[in-house]
Parts: C-alpha cells; structure tokens; sequence
C-alpha cells in the first residue's frame, strides 16, 4: 500500500497557529491535498488530548485513527513536538491516545499545557529513555533549524541523544542531498513534514512522505520507516526555506558566513545575522552527499496555491487564486496530484501559465530567490 503521509503538524493549542486547527478542518484540507495520512501534533495537551477523544475513533486497535463521523477518508496518527532544556525540538510519533495520556505524567515540566508543543526540563537522553519506554518513535524536528534544531546545539547525533534514534527530519531548509553530507545521518531515514500551524493547502502537507506500509496501522508505519520504505521525499527547494541562507533578521540581507563573523554577527542595520542552514552544514560535512543508493529520491514542490499566486499576479488568499484552486482539485482530485501526477498536457488545457510553471517545477528549472534571516525564498518566473 502506498500513502503521503505528513507527520507533523501543529493544533490551535500551539502558539502562533490557527484556530481553524481542529480535527474536522485538518481532514477535510489533508483530503483536498491529497494526504492519506495526517499527524495530530500536540498530543501531550489535555484539551486536545479530550477533542481527539470525542472527534475520532481508533480503526480496529492499529494506532490510527479516522473522524468518527467518517466524512473524509483521512486517517490520524497520534504526534506531538517537545522542546527540551536545550531549546532543541524533537517529533515523537505514538501508538495511540491511552499512551499519550500517560506519557504526560513522565515529563518534568512547569505546566504542560501551556503550549501544545511544551517545553520539557529535561534532556534529550531523557526525552528519548521515556519515548522508548512508551514504544514511541523519536527523531530530531526540522534538525538544522538555527533557532531549535538539533544542529545548532550539537555536532552529532549521539552527542545529543547518547542512542540511534527513529528517523531524522529534514525542515524546510534542506533536502536529502544537503543532510547526505553529513556521512553521520546516512544510516537514518529522512522524514519531510510540513510543520504546519494552519490547515489551509499552502501549509499543510507543502511537505510530506510518499511511503509503502504493509496497513495502515501505527506498527506497519513504524517498519516502513525503520526500515526506510519511503517512496519519495517531497518538500521545498532548500533555497526557499526561511534560513538557508546566512542573513539579517530584521532586513534580511544575505552574507558570506565569514563576512558575518567578520561583523561579530552584527548587520550594518543593526540587527543579528543568522546562520543559515548552508553554512552550518558545510561546518559539518565530511562527504559530498552524492551515491547513497538506499535514499528514495527527493522531489521539490510548491504549494498549488503558491504558483497560482505567482503565475497569475495576484494574492494567495484572494478570490481569485481560491476559485482557481477548487476548480483544479474538481477536475483532478486532489493538489498533490495537479502538482506530481496529472499530465501537463492536462493542465494546460486548464490552466497554460500554471502548466509552463509546473513543468518547470517538476524538471527543478525554476528560478529561487533564497531565503535567509526568517525570511521565505522567492520564485522568479516570467
């Protein structure tokens, strides 16, 4: 059986994310995108914990769960995302809502619902001794994020954890051949996972995993990625992500990281420079990142609506891009297929400028401005 699968996501009891951030909505959007399955996120929040209680229902004691209503055909797994006394973030994948209940207790923590990504006081060794106890899966979130990455605070793996974890996911800001660099994560599989804080298309899923599982049950996911079943990586060009490049938070100027330690990390305008993704793995690479046979190929995308707000000039929210949008999922089913599968002879007799731009996205031609300083890449297209 193959599925998408994203696998980390965000709940409105997660700072900074929308309300629209409920069961319901997540299903009915991760259909439209074409998801099979989604991550709750924030799992170790009690009122979440009680909305996931009353809105779904377990299939058959698999860990995966489906609306109890049954209006959509997307399926849940049990997640959260914990930052621990590092700062760092990690993904922890559960078998099933009884253990989310009683991982809680477990965690050392001021008040662990006062975020649904809660801040844990404890480390990462420990983090991962109660993960494995609760037969959860593990691995570092968005692991060269500069702000909360693994990477930022550690130059390895075991360094951090002092064990192998689950799985390794990417972020925004890499791909497989960047983090290939690294001859230490090429015994992991990679996850891309869109991290989303809203459920509207451009958000979630703009990153997820094309995999083959044997079920659809939390122990035939779990094989799938320890023994590295994953189809396809699909995710951003590195180069749009927020940090990939070395630049200034408040006016986003890019740098050469030797001109910015030059400078004391200090703009000209007066902000911080950031580190970028690009230049933190060169500090760590020890390989070119090429050959690695065993590592499913990864493909850039962008959400629908992102290239029909570029192709045609006008906002993404507008009436515009929306109507466009639902028209395109009517005719094909769903946006993962408009974006991978759908014939561009198909497209173009929908839509001629969006086909030339797909086409140009799916044979990695189109132009990238890079991101850099928490500021997102930009498309060049004409």
């Amino acid at each position: 059986m193959i599925i998408n699968a994203d696998l980390h996501i965000h709940s409105k009891y997660s700072m900074a994310t929308s309300k629209n951030m409920i069961p319901s909505v997540i299903a009915e959007e991760s259909q439209k995108k074409g998801l099979d399955v989604i991550a709750t996120g924030d799992a170790l929040h009690s009122k979440w914990l009680e909305e996931l209680e009353e809105s779904l229902k377990e299939d058959k004691h698999t860990g995966i769960y489906s609306l109890s209503d049954d209006e959509y055909n997307t399926k849940f797994v049990i997640t959260t995302e914990v930052e621990d006394s590092d700062r760092i973030h990690h993904l922890i994948i559960m078998p099933s809502i009884d253990v989310a209940y009683n991982m809680r207790d477990e965690f050392v923590t001021k008040n662990i619902d006062a975020d649904g990504r809660p801040k844990i006081r404890m480390e990462a060794h420990e983090i991962i001794k109660i993960a494995r106890d609760y037969n959860c899966m593990i691995g570092p979130a968005h692991i060269f994020t500069p702000w909360t990455g693994m990477f930022k605070e550690y130059d390895s793996i075991m360094d951090c954890y002092k064990q192998k974890v689950d799985f390794v996911e990417l972020g925004l800001s890499a791909d497989s051949q960047l983090a290939d660099r690294l001859s230490q994560l090429h015994e992991y599989t990679f996850l891309t996972n869109s991290d989303s804080h809203s459920p509207w298309p451009h958000r979630i899923g703009r990153e997820f995993n094309r995999m083959q599982i044997d079920e659809l049950s939390f122990d035939a996911l779990r094989d799938s990625i320890k023994n590295n079943n994953i189809i396809a990586n699909y995710g951003y060009d590195p180069k749009m992500g927020k940090y990939h490049e070395t630049g200034c938070i408040k006016c986003y100027r890019q740098y050469d990281i030797n001109d910015a330690l030059d400078k004391n990390m200090k703009c000209s305008c007066g902000g911080r420079i950031k580190k970028g993704v690009k230049s933190r793995i060169d500090e760590l690479a020890d390989h070119d990142g090429e050959g690695q046979s065993k590592r499913p190929p990864y493909q850039y995308i962008l959400p629908l609506a992102e290239l029909l707000s570029v192709t045609h000039s006008k906002g993404i929210t507008t009436k515009y891009v929306q109507t466009r949008y639902d028209n395109l999922i009517e005719l094909f089913g769903s946006e993962i297929a408009v974006l991978l599968d759908v014939p561009i002879e198909k497209i173009k007799e929908v839509d001629l400028m969006l086909a030339k731009i797909i086409e140009s996205y799916r044979n990695n031609s189109l132009e990238v401005i890079p991101g850099c300083g928490g500021r997102y890449g930009q498309v060049k297209y004409s």
